[in-house]
């Protein structure tokens, strides 16, 4: 199998534009959140569950997830959260264990915003943490997603701080507006395809 890159970083931080340059050097890119926002829509088992924790109003009629409504109890309720990411998870670590052995490159990415939360880091052969200013991350989310500075703060809120994630992590990458990150992701790139390794 290839080798396994973890990517992760707190909401704003820049670890879509760090996955956006693998890929053009020919990285696949596993995007995990992605993957479990489809799989609320097109796994049975998720959908049972779902619905035994929230009701079958959490789906709409059409029989997609209420994403806004989900959100709305997990992102007010640590304890649900934690009950949604339990269940989700294992699924879509299934998910890229499948995929990860269909690919033909020398490495792929997995891209998850709680990676080391949720103790999948460990399954990877080398992680990567980018990190942020905070005042550099709440500017970027609030004009991505058009929120409030409190929004993307409890958001934020939810996630671990840089420094607790810091230790786990093989490699950093501080997306400034000022660091140079190009050059660090071609040697990186150039290391895993030459030598198998991420230094």
């Amino acid at each position: 199998m290839a080798i396994t890159v973890g990517i992760t970083g707190g909401i704003g931080s820049g670890k879509s534009t760090i996955c956006a340059f693998f890929r053009l050097l020919g990285a696949p890119v596993f995007e995990a959140d992605l993957e479990a926002k489809k799989l609320m829509t097109s796994s049975i088992e998720i959908k049972t569950r779902l619905i035994d924790l929230f009701g079958s109003s959490i789906y709409t009629q059409n029989g997609t997830l209420d994403r806004k409504k989900l959100a709305g109890i997990i992102f007010s309720n640590k304890l649900q959260l934690e009950k949604v990411n339990a269940l989700v998870h294992p699924i879509v670590r299934s998910e890229f264990q499948k995929w990860a052995q269909q690919q033909t490159a020398p490495y792929v990415i997995h891209e998850a915003a709680i990676l080391f939360e949720s103790g999948f880091y460990k399954m990877m052969d080398f992680t990567i943490l980018v990190s942020a200013p905070e005042d550099i991350r709440m500017k970027r989310v609030m004009k991505r997603d058009k929120v409030s500075a409190e929004q993307v703060k409890e958001r934020m809120n939810k996630q671990w701080p840089d420094e607790q994630k810091r230790p786990l992590a093989d490699v950093e990458f501080l997306t400034n507006d000022t660091d140079l990150i190009i050059p660090r992701i071609i040697e990186i790139d150039k290391q895993l395809k030459e030598n198998g390794k991420i230094w």
